[in-house]
C-alpha cells in the first residue's frame, strides 16, 4: 500500500496541508466525543431504598457530618431523621433532611454526602455483593460515609477498615450496575422521615 503525499495547494506546501487536515480531524473527533459524553447520561447503580420509600431510610445524610463519631468497637451516635417537608431527588431516590439548609447543602454536592456504594453495606460490597445497610451502623472514613448491615458485620468491617475499603472499591465497578438489593434490613425498622 503506497501513501502518496497530497498535492500542495497553490501557495502552500504539502506538509502544511496535511498537518492542517490532521489538526481539523483531531478537533472534529474531540468535538464529537465531547458532544456524545454530554448526550449520554453517566450510569450509576440503583440507590438502596427500603420500605420507607426514602434513601437511607429517611435519615438526613448531611447531619452525619455533624455527629460525634465513636471509636471502632463502640456503637455510633444515633443518626438524625429527616423531615418529609425537606426532600431532594438524587440517583433515582428521594432523600429526606432535617432542615431546608441541609437539603440545600446536599443539593449543591449530593455525591459528597450520599453514602458510598449507593447506600449498600460496605462490608457486603467488600465481599462482592449488594446487601442493604442500616443507617445506625455508620462511619465516616476519609470524608466518606459508609454504612453496614448488622453489628456483627460492623465488627468484621472494623477489623480492617482500609483493607475492606480497598476490596470494596475493587468490587464496586463490577456490581454497581446490578439492581439494588430488595432485602430488608435485619433487626432494624425505620418509621421514615418525620411528617408534619
Amino acid at each position: 500500500m503506497s501513501m502518496a503525499k497530497p498535492e500542495p495547494r497553490a501557495g502552500g506546501s504539502g506538509e502544511a496541508i496535511t498537518k492542517e487536515r490532521d489538526d481539523f480531524m483531531k478537533r472534529l473527533a474531540f468535538a464529537a466525543a465531547a458532544a456524545l459524553s454530554f448526550a449520554l447520561p453517566a450510569f450509576a447503580g440503583e440507590q438502596y431504598v427500603d420500605g420507607t420509600g426514602y434513601a437511607v431510610s429517611g435519615y438526613d445524610v448531611v447531619a452525619y457530618r455533624s455527629l460525634e463519631m465513636n471509636p471502632p468497637g463502640t456503637p455510633q451516635t444515633a443518626p438524625v431523621r429527616g423531615n418529609a417537608a425537606y426532600t431532594a431527588e438524587y440517583n433515582g431516590a428521594t432523600w429526606a433532611f432535617s432542615s431546608a439548609e441541609n437539603r440545600d447543602t446536599f443539593a449543591a454536592n449530593p455525591a459528597y454526602y450520599a453514602p458510598q456504594y449507593d447506600g449498600h453495606c460496605a462490608y457486603g460490597v467488600s465481599k462482592g455483593g449488594k446487601v442493604p445497610a442500616n443507617p445506625n451502623l455508620w462511619r465516616i472514613v476519609d470524608d466518606k460515609l459508609y454504612l453496614n448491615i448488622t453489628d456483627v458485620v460492623v465488627g468484621f468491617w472494623e477489623a480492617d477498615i482500609p483493607g475492606n475499603i480497598t476490596l470494596a472499591e475493587g468490587n464496586w465497578p463490577g456490581i454497581e450496575p446490578k439492581a439494588a438489593s430488595d432485602s430488608v434490613i435485619p433487626k432494624f425498622t425505620s418509621e421514615g422521615p418525620v411528617t408534619n
